[in-house]
C-alpha cells in the first residue's frame, strides 16, 4: 500500500495502458485467461506428446486435438517429436471403438454417457496410453482430465483414471441480451450477440466452450430470462444456429431462455394460454424450426410470473401447465424445460407480519410436486431469496421427491461484490451441497437431490449463472475460480473447496508451494470476510436491493414491496419466521429442520437473523450480543480485506507481472470498499440501536477531517442519501469551475498518510489535487466506473497519499491540507472527508485509489 509522487497523476489510465499489452489483455479473448494452454513443464520427462483420435467423430477428434494443444502446452513441446510412433501415442475414442481395436487394453462394457477410463496397456506394440469415454463428451472430458492430472503431477497415471458425473444437467445460464449488454454481467459486452443480432466473431464462443467442456459442462443457455421473445425470431434462430456450430466441437449443447408469452408477442396470437390449442400448435411449430436448425438443441429455460415476467397465471394456470406443454413440444427431439422456482410477488404489503418472499417457492410448487412431465427440470435457487451472501437452504430442495430438480447458483458476483470483490464461492456452494435436508426423515444431502439419486429422478443438476463478456470473460482473473469451481463441482458435488481453489492455482497462477499457500489462503478466507463487512447473522447482503445490487444501503429492504426485510427497529432486528409468531415460513422444511429454525436459541448464529427478530442484546452462542457482533464482524471482515492486499504484496516478483499488477490494484480498491461497508452498517445500527459500541470504533473515526468542516471555496454541502453511505451523512459537492476544501491540521508531529474519501460519479471524470500549506503533492482522475449517478456508497472510493518515498508525509499542527476538485460531465468532484493515518499503523483504513473496474 504505498504511492510515490507524481503530479497530476492518472495511474488508472496508465494500468490499463499497461495490461492491454501484457498476457491478460481484454483485446484477445482466448482460453489461456483462464486455465488452459498455460506453458508447466519444461522438457519431457516420459510422457508421450502426441494423441490421435479412433475415427471421424468431431467431438473425439476435438479431444485429440485438445491433448496435442495441452501437451504442447504443458511441456512447451511440439506434439510431431514423436508423431506416428504408435507405441508413444495417447489413443482416444469411444469405448466400443477402443474395445474393437484394442481388445487386449479391457476396456469396460459398460460406460455411462459423459464417463471416462484411462489406463495405460502393458507390452506388446500397444498405446502408452488408451482414453476410453461412455460417448464421444465422455472422450473429450477424458482427455481434459488426463491434461488436468500432468498439470498437476507432471507424470503419467500410476492407476486406472476414471470419472463420471454426478448430475446430467451441468449447465450455465448466459443473461446476454440482443443488443450485447448482459444482465448482472460485469465484463464488459456479449461475447454472442450485438446489435440485436449474433455477433460475426464467433471465436470466443468456441474460446469460451473449451473452458466449459474442460471441467465437464455440457450446456449453456444464451439468453437473459428477462426480454426472451427476440431470440424465437427467425432471423435470430438461424444465428442462434451458428453459435450451436461454435460450441458443438466441445460437447456443449446451447438452450434458450423463453418468454412464455411468445406465442402472442412474436406469433400474432391473440393469447398465450398454455391450454390453448392454437397455443399448444405454436410451440410444437416453433420447436420443430429449432431443430431443423440446432439438431442437439438442449432445451428451454423458463422465467414466467415473476419480477413482471408474463406467466400462466394471467390464466389461472400453474407452472406445471406451462412447463408440460413446452415439454411436450421438446420430448420428441430430446430436449428439456428448465423451469424456475424464482415466482413470487414482489408487490408484498410489508405491514404484514405474515407476508414472507421466502415462502413463495415453495407455496407455489409443493402442491404441484409430481404433475411436470418427466422432461421437466424445476430450477430451484438455492436459497429462497436471492443469491445473498448468506441464506438457509431452500426447503424447495425436499419438498418436490417427484420431481427433477436443479439447483441454481450464481457464478457472476451479483451481490456479492460484481467481481470488483475477491469473493471464492466454492466453499458456500460446498455447504449448500452438503446440507442434509432429512427428507422422509434420512440422510438427503442436497447433492443427491440435484442429482437425481436421493427420490430416483431421471434428471438433475446444477445450473450456473455466468456473466462471461469480453474483458477477460469475467472481468476479474481471480474471479475464473468461481467458474472453474462451478464446473467441478457440478461433476463430483464432493471435491473440496479446498482442493478445487489448489488445482485452479496450480493450472492458473503458478505451482510455487509459497504462492499455492497464500493464494489458496486468500479465496477460502474471501468469503467468509465479504460476508463479515456486508450483511452477517443471516441479515443477507445489506446492500442497494432496489439499485444496484453493490454498495450498502441497509433501508433499501425495507419498507417496500420486495420482501428482502430484515425488520430493523430501535430494539432489536430480525425477521420472525417462525410457525409459532411468524410467517411460518421454518415449517416448511422437513420437521428435523424445522424443529431447529424454529427455536432462536437452537438455529446457528450465522442464520438467526433470517428466521428470527432478536433484541440487540441478545447473547449469541459464542457469547457476544447481537449489536456487539454486528462491529466486531464489520471491522474484522475490513481488516481482512486489508490483509488480503498484504498478502498479495507477498507474491510480487513470484508470478506474472501482468496478474500481479492486475489483481494488487482491485484488491486495493477492495480494502477501501470494505471500510465504506463497515462505517455504513456500523453507523447505521449504532444511531438505530443507540448502544455504543463496547471496543470505542464505530462513530470514532481518530484522524478524520470530514468535507463539510473545513474551509470551502465553490463547494456545497449536501445530504447523501442513504444517510450511512457517508461519513456523518454529508458530503460536498462542486458547483463551479474548480472547488478546494481546506483543513488546518490538529495532530500531533510526525509522518502520515492522508486518504482522501471521495465519490467517483459516472458520465465523467473529475479531477483532484492534494496540497500541503500551499504546496501541491499529488494528482490523480476519477475515472473509475461505478454505479449510481449520486454520492453514495456505491461509489464511494479513496485516494491514499504516502508521500513521495512512500515513507509519509511530515506533518505537525497547523498545517494547511488542501484538495482542488475540478468536475466534470455529471462528475461533480465530491468529497466526504480526509483522513490521516500514522505511517506505523497501518490497519484496515488503507487502501489505493480505485482502478477502473
Amino acid at each position: 500500500m504505498r504511492r510515490s509522487q507524481a503530479k497530476n497523476l492518472r495511474w488508472i489510465l496508465v494500468l490499463s495502458g499497461i495490461l492491454a499489452a501484457q498476457s491478460l489483455s481484454l483485446i484477445a479473448q482466448t482460453a489461456d485467461q483462464a486455465w488452459l494452454d498455460r506453458v508447466a513443464w519444461h522438457g519431457n520427462p516420459g510422457v508421450p506428446l502426441h494423441a490421435r483420435a479412433l475415427g471421424d467423430a468431431l467431438i473425439v477428434k476435438t479431444a485429440a486435438d485438445e491433448l496435442n494443444k495441452g501437451l504442447s502446452a504443458l511441456y512447451g513441446a511440439s506434439s510431431t517429436l514423436i508423431q506416428g510412433n504408435a507405441t508413444g501415442e495417447i489413443l482416444v475414442g469411444t469405448a466400443d471403438q477402443l474395445r474393437a481395436a484394442y481388445p487386449y487394453a479391457h476396456v469396460p462394457a459398460h460406460l455411462a454417457p459423459d464417463s471416462y477410463w484411462i489406463s495405460s496397456p502393458q507390452g506388446g506394440d500397444r498405446p502408452r496410453i488408451v482414453i476410453a469415454g461412455g460417448d464421444e463428451r465422455g472422450a473429450l472430458y477424458g482427455a481434459f482430465a488426463l491434461i488436468r492430472e500432468l498439470n498437476q503431477s507432471n507424470q503419467l497415471p500410476q492407476a486406472l483414471l476414471q470419472g463420471a458425473p454426478a448430475m446430467s444437467i451441468r449447465w450455465t445460464n448466459e443473461w446476454d441480451n440482443a443488443d450485447g449488454s448482459i444482465e448482472r454481467g460485469y465484463a464488459g459486452r456479449s461475447i454472442f450477440f450485438e446489435g440485436g443480432k449474433v455477433r460475426d466473431d464467433l471465436a470466443p464462443v468456441a474460446e469460451y466452450a473449451r473452458l466449459l467442456a474442460s471441467v465437464g459442462i455440457n450446456g449453456a443457455n444464451l439468453n437473459n430470462v428477462n426480454n426472451a421473445a427476440p431470440f424465437l425470431e427467425p432471423a435470430m434462430l438461424q444465428g442462434i444456429a451458428r453459435v450451436a456450430s461454435a460450441m458443438r466441437p466441445w460437447g456443449v449443447r446451447v438452450a434458450l431462455s423463453v418468454d412464455i408469452a411468445s406465442p402472442q408477442k412474436i406469433g400474432g396470437l391473440t393469447t398465450y394460454d398454455p391450454l390453448d390449442p392454437a397455443v399448444q400448435r405454436w410451440w410444437q411449430d416453433k420447436v420443430a424450426e429449432i431443430y431443423a436448425l440446432i439438431p442437439d438443441f438442449a432445451g428451454f429455460t423458463v422465467k414466467a410470473d415473476s419480477e413482471g415476467q408474463p406467466g400462466p397465471a394471467s390464466y389461472g394456470r400453474t407452472p406445471a401447465d406451462a412447463a408440460n406443454v413446452l415439454a411436450r413440444a421438446l420430448a420428441p427431439h430430446g430436449g428439456i424445460v428448465l423451469y424456475r422456482a424464482f415466482v413470487y410477488n414482489h408487490h408484498l404489503d410489508w405491514r404484514d407480519p405474515h407476508a414472507d418472499r421466502a415462502r413463495a417457492a415453495y407455496d407455489i410448487f409443493h402442491p404441484l410436486d409430481g404433475k411436470f412431465a418427466p422432461n421437466v427440470v424445476v430450477q430451484t435457487k438455492y436459497g429462497p431469496i436471492d443469491f445473498q451472501v448468506r441464506e438457509p437452504v431452500s426447503p424447495v430442495f425436499a419438498g418436490l421427491p417427484h420431481t427433477s430438480q436443479a439447483m441454481e447458483l450464481q457464478i457472476t458476483q451479483e451481490y456479492l461484490g460484481q467481481q470488483r470483490h475477491l469473493v471464492y464461492l466454492a466453499p458456500m456452494w460446498r455447504q449448500i451441497l452438503d446440507t442434509d435436508m432429512r427428507a422422509g426423515n434420512v440422510s438427503t444431502p442436497v447433492r443427491s437431490i440435484v442429482s437425481g439419486a436421493a427420490f430416483h429422478q431421471p434428471l438433475g443438476g446444477m445450473v450456473g449463472v455466468s456473466g462471461v463478456g469480453r474483458e477477460a470473460w469475467l472481468g476479474s482473473p481471480l474471479a475464473l475460480a468461481n467458474l472453474y469451481a462451478f464446473g467441478r463441482l457440478a461433476w463430483d458435488p464432493t471435491l473440496s473447496a479446498e482442493q478445487i481453489a489448489l488445482e485452479w492455482i496450480e493450472q492458473t497462477i503458478s505451482r510455487e508451494p509459497r504462492v499455492v499457500s497464500t493464494v489458496e489462503k486468500m479465496l477460502m478466507q474471501s468469503w467468509p470476510a465479504y460476508e463479515d463487512y456486508t450483511g452477517p447473522l443471516g441479515l443477507q447482503t445489506l446492500t442497494d436491493i432496489t439499485g444496484s445490487h453493490y454498495g450498502p444501503n441497509i433501508e433499501a429492504s425495507e419498507r417496500n414491496g420486495w420482501g428482502q426485510w430484515h425488520r430493523a427497529d430501535h430494539d432489536g432486528v430480525g425477521m420472525d419466521r417462525s410457525v409459532a409468531t411468524g410467517t411460518g415460513y421454518a415449517g416448511q422444511y422437513p420437521p428435523q429442520l424445522a424443529q431447529i429454525f424454529e427455536d432462536e436459541k437452537k438455529t446457528p448464529d450465522d442464520l438467526l437473523l433470517f428466521f428470527h427478530h432478536v433484541p440487540y442484546t441478545y447473547n449469541l452462542h459464542n457469547g457476544s450480543t447481537v449489536i456487539q457482533y454486528l462491529y466486531d464482524s464489520h471491522y474484522r471482515g475490513a481488516a481482512q480485506a486489508a490483509q488480503f492486499v498484504r498478502e498479495w504484496e507477498s507474491l510480487k516478483g513470484r508470478i506474472d507481472p501482468a496478474l500481479y499488477t492486475n489483481m494488487l490494484a482491485r484488491l486495493e480498491y477492495q480494502a477501501s470498499h470494505a471500510i465504506v461497508w463497515r462505517d455504513a452498517v456500523t453507523q447505521y445500527f449504532l444511531k438505530l440501536s443507540g448502544i455504543p459500541d463496547a471496543k470505542g470504533r464505530a462513530g470514532h473515526y481518530p484522524g478524520r477531517y470530514e468535507a463539510e468542516d473545513a474551509k470551502l471555496s465553490g463547494y456545497t454541502v449536501v445530504d447523501v442519501t442513504p444517510w450511512e453511505d457517508a461519513s456523518r451523512g454529508k458530503a460536498v459537492t462542486c458547483t463551479a469551475a474548480s472547488c478546494s476544501a481546506e483543513w488546518i491540521y490538529s495532530g500531533a508531529a510526525g509522518r502520515f498518510n492522508i486518504a482522501a474519501q471521495y465519490f467517483d460519479l459516472p458520465d465523467g471524470i473529475a479531477h483532484f489535487t492534494l496540497s500541503l500549506d500551499g504546496q501541491q503533492l499529488v494528482g490523480w482522475a476519477a475515472d473509475g466506473t461505478f454505479p449510481t449517478s449520486h454520492p453514495h456508497g456505491d461509489n464511494s472510493t479513496r485516494f491514499i497519499y504516502a508521500g513521495p518515498d512512500s515513507h509519509g508525509i511530515a506533518l505537525k499542527p497547523g498545517d494547511m491540507i488542501r484538495i482542488e476538485g475540478v468536475p466534470n460531465g455529471s462528475d461533480p468532484a465530491a468529497l466526504d472527508y480526509i483522513e490521516v493515518t500514522p505511517i506505523d499503523t497501518q490497519n484496515s483504513s488503507q487502501a489505493k485509489p480505485a482502478p477502473a473496474l
